[in-house]
């Protein structure tokens, strides 16, 4: 433990803000394996997820846990996956 007391301060709201950071990662997580279960089953579901799979990586990007560019390439990957499986 920290003997400055702004050291003390940084450890508080480092760890609230990996609680935070890790709570929305593991959303951002659990929607993609919805939607990929989703394409694989039913494409119809897919494609009604896609728009929350969106939603849901635009709000990690805005909290400032993901990078736009990862969030892009993966909205980007799961319209290709969406698109290939309605092709299929």
């Amino acid at each position: 433990m920290p003997n400055i007391k702004s050291a003390m301060k940084r450890v508080k709201t480092s760890k609230k803000e990996n609680t935070r950071n890790r709570g929305i990662r593991s959303t951002v997580k659990t929607i993609l394996k919805k939607f990929n279960a989703a394409v694989e089953n039913d494409v119809e579901q897919a494609a009604a997820v896609l728009p929350t799979v969106n939603a849901t990586l635009d709000k990690a990007v805005a909290k400032g846990v993901m990078h736009k560019n990862a969030a892009n390439r993966q909205k980007a990957n799961a319209a290709k996956k969406l698109d290939a499986a309605t092709k299929a």
